[in-house]
């Protein structure tokens, strides 16, 4: 679960640091980027709930 809470924060920040500087990497990446911190973001909620509800006992 924390790596994938890593993952999506590496993400997330290389997309606004993208966003912010503009230029070729940003046109050629920037929905890519996003598209997999939604992703990640599904894949870390998923890991939450497992873990959730396998220590509810």
């Amino acid at each position: 679960m924390v790596l994938a809470a890593l993952c999506v924060a590496g993400v997330l920040i290389l997309g606004i640091i993208s966003m912010a500087k503009g230029g070729e990497f940003n046109k050629k990446y920037g929905n890519k980027l996003m598209q997999a911190r939604v992703v990640l973001q599904g894949v870390a909620l998923a890991l939450f709930v497992v873990a959730f509800l396998t220590s509810s006992k």
